[in-house]
């Protein structure tokens, strides 16, 4: 249907009559004359134009008026209404790409896949069953920067977090950096709708910002920091002497990510393996819910520009109507 926003403009329909009824009559001034010998045709001609122009011309204007108005009224076209999803929270992750979390020690299909392989196909489902949240990608190395801002489009931050690569950031780990950058994406959240995910799998050894530091500034803006520490304690490789059992998993510094976690309000998980990581992700589904609601928006077009349009085509056929006499005359 047709809906005017500013349906009060109508109210100004009258103005031109009540102006012409108010406003005193212009003056002519009856000045010097000029003697022109062809007087007779020019009056001929005066009174063909006045003619041609006296009445359809007064036409013309209450009609180009009315259609201003219309259009200063902004009418625009509601169309069927469409269903929505409420906005729920506003879901970072920050996903350690350091050098380090390229160690194939997670168990994926009887396999071994790197940890980055590992977190990317299970993040990734995480992110498609967010429907109604924001989700935004942190991806951070010796230093940390935004993959992707918070969106709705959940393909989209998908098809960039697939694209994460090992050093891409640099071979350190800056947690605190990454941290301090989510605060700064996430701080006009409302409260308790902020959230951020961060996995890594080693300490801070790079940035600006420490890390507990950044969980008080995280505190302080309501951001809510859950740590996942993601690597196997057993991994087997190959030596000199044959194959051995070593711990690839030494590096973490699970004090710190802990203490983050708390600071915030958050928790810590550990993830050894695919299937446990994958249990930490359905963890967070029960912690952080996606929010059911929705609510009924009618898509809008303007149709302004058709009586703009209308007004502006009326005013120019006027124009050229009011010099076709004397054109057509000259022209004999």
């Amino acid at each position: 249907m047709i809906h005017f926003d500013w349906l009060w403009i109508l109210l100004l329909t009258p103005l031109p009559w009540i102006l012409g009824r108010l406003l005193p009559a212009a003056i002519v001034s009856a000045g010097a004359t000029l003697y022109i010998p062809f007087t007779a045709d020019l009056s001929e001609l005066a009174s063909i134009h006045s003619d041609v122009t006296r009445h359809p011309g007064r036409y013309l204007a209450i009609l180009v008026w009315l259609l201003l108005l219309m259009a200063a009224a902004r009418p625009q076209w509601l169309g069927e209404p469409i269903e929505l999803p409420e906005a729920g929270r506003n879901l970072m992750f920050a996903l350690d790409a350091s050098g380090s979390m390229e160690t194939p020690d997670l168990d994926t299909d009887g396999s071994q896949a790197s940890r980055l392989e590992v977190i990317k196909q299970v993040a990734g489902e995480f992110i498609e069953r967010r429907k109604g949240d924001r989700v935004g990608l942190i991806l951070f190395g010796s230093q940390a920067y935004l993959q992707s801002p918070l969106s709705f489009d959940r393909v989209t931050v998908k098809i960039l977090l697939d694209e994460a690569m090992i050093g891409i950031a640099g071979r350190e780990t800056a947690i605190g950096d990454a941290i301090g950058l989510a605060v700064r994406r996430l701080r006009h959240a409302p409260e308790g709708r902020a959230v951020l995910i961060l996995l890594t799998d080693g300490a801070n050894t790079a940035g600006e910002v420490p890390p507990l530091q950044a969980a008080e500034l995280a505190a302080q803006a309501g951001l809510r920091v859950y740590t996942i520490g993601v690597g196997a304690e057993r991994m087997r490789v190959q030596g000199l002497f044959g194959s051995q059992t070593v711990n690839p998993f030494s590096g973490l510094d699970e004090a710190t990510l802990k203490a983050i976690a708390k600071t915030t309000g958050g928790s810590y998980f550990r993830a050894r393996d695919r299937e446990g990581l994958t249990e930490i992700y359905q963890r967070l589904d029960q912690l952080e819910p996606v929010e059911e609601g929705s609510r009924v928006v009618h898509p809008v077009t303007s149709l302004y520009p058709w009586p703009l349009g209308a007004a502006l085509l009326l005013t120019l056929i006027w124009g050229f109507s009011a010099l076709l006499p004397p054109l057509k005359r000259g022209a004999v």
